[in-house]
């Protein structure tokens, strides 16, 4: 590489490393990590373990980002004064030494990018997935159960844990509607860019004459909450239901009225649980999944309200089409957010979806 493309690139990445530091809003969370930092000091500090491991959690991420932040600025300032000298004296292996320092720097500060993005107020949380054939019978419900398999596969992937909460089979083929609640590193972080509508186009093996078809699937995506969450219900709002669980799930899960359907008056949404070993249980899980929709409604109305204030006008509203999946006349699979595309199909219905989630997440700092 020319010096000149260095120095271009290391300037155009301390440029970068300013707005990244206003994007995550650097000064005031160096103020935060002080502050907690005496909180956690206190001798009281452990009274409330949940509270204490939260603070420690929230600290722990904050410093890694002013941390890193920190030290990739200072390597990029050392590296420019190294292109600085080498331009006014070269040397062949002071050059070698100063490509191999440069090549590393970019991995750094790319990889921190991706960082800044996962530092928001939800993204370590873990996920509530619910998938939703749209029309179209049983090819609709087939290409649910087909993204039910490929965000499985991911999530074994990336070493999360699955719970299955609600699970309703399709008649013939794929499911009516499946829950999950994915547990790990940044779980909402990484798949909060997957909420939307999925398209498949392909020839139906539901068809005997072969003929190609196109199938929706909706892809729900919320941080689930435990206590933590700052949303409050009131019981009176709610009506619940208890019934017998219906489905897979051995013999007990047919011989008590253990599954549990919520409604939340206010708003009209409904959750369901059945997965859960007690009704108690089913209801502790609903109360969840309510929460985390309640919290995504909310979610969804501040960023409304944002764009109205900024004048945008966006392109992909909260649930539209997001994806498209082509298994015939070609093979495709193209993010219509981010023009992001790959032929290898197959792999990404084996849950490799790491270059998706990787240009939709870098889009967001384009689009900032």
């Amino acid at each position: 590489m020319e010096l000149f493309e260095m120095k271009q690139g290391i300037a155009q990445s301390r440029a970068k490393m300013e707005q990244l530091g206003s994007l995550f809003d650097l000064a005031s969370k160096q103020e935060k990590i002080k502050e907690n930092n005496q909180l956690m000091e206190a001798p009281n500090f452990w009274n409330d373990q949940k509270k204490a491991q939260k603070l420690i959690r929230e600290t722990n991420n904050m410093k890694s980002l002013v941390d890193t932040h920190t030290a990739i600025s200072n390597e990029l300032a050392d590296l420019a004064e190294g292109v600085d000298e080498l331009s006014s004296s070269f040397d062949p292996d002071m050059n070698d030494l100063i490509q191999e320092e440069y090549q590393d720097v970019m991995k750094k500060f790319s990889d921190f990018e991706i960082q800044v993005l996962l530092s928001g107020p939800y993204d370590d949380h873990n996920v509530i997935l619910e998938i939703h054939p749209g029309a179209g019978g049983t090819e609709a419900m087939d290409w649910a159960g087909m993204l039910y398999r490929m965000y499985t596969r991911y999530a074994e992937k990336k070493g999360y844990k699955l719970t299955l909460l609600d699970y309703e089979e399709g008649e013939e083929a794929g499911v009516k509607s499946v829950t999950l609640k994915i547990e790990g590193h940044m779980a909402y972080g990484y798949l909060k860019g997957e909420a939307g509508v999925h398209r498949l186009v392909r020839i139906s093996p539901f068809d005997a004459n072969a003929r190609r078809h196109t199938s929706f699937a909706s892809v729900d995506i919320m941080p689930e909450f435990e206590d933590d969450l700052e949303i409050e219900i009131d019981p009176n709002d709610l009506e619940v239901i208890t019934m017998r669980s219906s489905g897979a799930g051995g013999q007990h899960i047919n011989k008590t009225d253990s599954a549990v359907r919520m409604t939340h008056k206010p708003t009209g949404i409904t959750v369901f649980c059945q997965t859960q070993r007690s009704q108690l249980q089913n209801r502790e899980a609903c109360l969840n999944m309510l929460k985390s929709k309640l919290l995504q409604l909310r979610i969804k109305e501040n960023a409304e309200r944002a764009a109205a204030v900024r004048g945008e006008v966006k392109a992909n509203e909260w649930g539209s089409q997001i994806r498209s999946y082509v298994f015939a006349p070609y093979t495709m699979v193209k993010d219509l957010r981010t023009g992001y595309e790959t032929g290898n199909i197959q792999s990404v219905m084996d849950g490799d979806l790491d270059g998706f989630i990787d240009s939709y997440l870098r889009s967001q700092i384009t689009s900032d």
